[in-house]
């Protein structure tokens, strides 16, 4: 009898179940023990893959969305290359509003995967005409047959990590975590995950990432927004000028904020130590971790998870280019240009 040949029907059949790896070496002084959630897995190498797939496939069961029809979306990136990805497998066209902070990698791959990009002003308010926010909200009244996934405040975005991120982490710790890191950007995978987890056992401690310059931190403390927290900073996909409705703050025990050179240069120490090349929001998660152990917040029985969002290759133009990194005043005594790794024969 002929055996069938072993294959997936599409990319999309690899979205989720991605490993959770121990870490070793760079956690050495710190107590408990350390497990990263590593997003890059997904074949379009980010969380967002969780949801673009899920929301897309809810609005086609609705009949809201039809082949031929246009996906628009609000993305610091990931969530563009992920909708984009989708759109390519489904027959949908695909068009971004996207925060001129993104790197240039994260730019020139969503063209490439077809996607039609408009790049908006980073610093400006959210209602402000020149935001990624309203560029989107105009350009799906513009289009017709369009669909606005609307991430920062679409509940299907919690959703798809209550529905797959919260049970996979669950699944493979045996329910043995004790606290669980994630940075919060629309919200949606920080607080899907922990709503699940703390579905199963209340006392998990979930902890959050912000930056300085967003809004998150203060806004879950005291449930008010301060404009005047919000100014300019660097790492992408985390944090807010906003509050996101898709958050779910009061699964959240506490905010730790991180700053943009502490968290690039986490970035590179994960890749020098464990071999992990992943993205700027996953050094802010592991600078977040040094900060919480430093207060005291683990003990030798902690089992703490850390979610990792996606690729460091989305990051060649930032946190790992010598140049970026001298250009933002991050190479200082102690971390010093590598550049002198590299020798040119001649």
């Amino acid at each position: 009898m002929k055996e069938e040949i072993n294959a997936h029907n599409s990319i999309l059949d690899l979205i989720g179940n991605t490993p959770l790896i121990k870490l070793k070496k760079v956690t050495e002084r710190l107590e408990g023990n350390f497990y990263a959630k590593v997003e890059a897995f997904n074949p379009g190498h980010s969380s967002k893959d969780r949801i673009a797939l899920y929301i897309i496939d809810q609005a086609e069961k609705k009949g809201i969305l039809s082949p031929g029809d246009t996906i628009i979306e609000t993305t610091s990136g990931n969530t563009g290359f992920s909708l984009a990805m989708v759109s390519i497998i489904k027959g949908y066209n695909c068009i971004l509003a996207v925060s001129s902070k993104s790197s240039k990698d994260k730019i020139d791959m969503l063209r490439a995967m077809g996607a039609k990009v408009y790049v908006c002003p980073a610093h400006v308010s959210a209602d402000d005409e020149r935001s990624y926010y309203s560029v989107a909200k105009r350009l799906h009244e513009e289009t017709k047959g369009s669909v606005y996934i609307n991430q920062y405040f679409n509940q299907l975005n919690f959703d798809a990590h209550y529905l797959s991120t919260g049970p996979e982490i669950w699944e493979q710790t045996n329910g043995k975590i004790t606290h669980l890191v994630a940075c919060s950007g629309t919200g949606g995978t920080i607080s899907g995950t922990a709503k699940y987890l703390k579905e199963q056992n209340p006392a998990i401690k979930i902890l959050g990432v912000d930056a300085f310059g967003s809004v998150l931190k203060k806004y879950h403390e005291t449930r008010e927004f301060d404009k005047d927290e919000i100014y300019p900073y660097r790492i992408e996909g985390l944090g807010k000028n906003l509050i996101p409705s898709v958050t779910d703050f009061d699964v959240i025990d506490k905010f730790m904020k991180v700053t943009d050179e502490e968290s690039a240069h986490s970035t590179r120490e994960l890749a020098k130590t464990e071999g992990l090349f992943v993205g700027y929001t996953s050094g802010a998660v592991f600078q977040a971790i040094k900060q919480y152990a430093d207060e005291g917040e683990f003990d030798v029985n902690s089992n703490i998870v850390a979610i990792f969002p996606d690729h460091g290759s989305r990051y060649m133009s930032k946190v790992f280019s010598d140049e970026w990194m001298n250009e933002q005043g991050f190479f200082d005594s102690v971390n010093q240009e590598e550049s002198q790794r590299i020798e040119f024969i001649k």
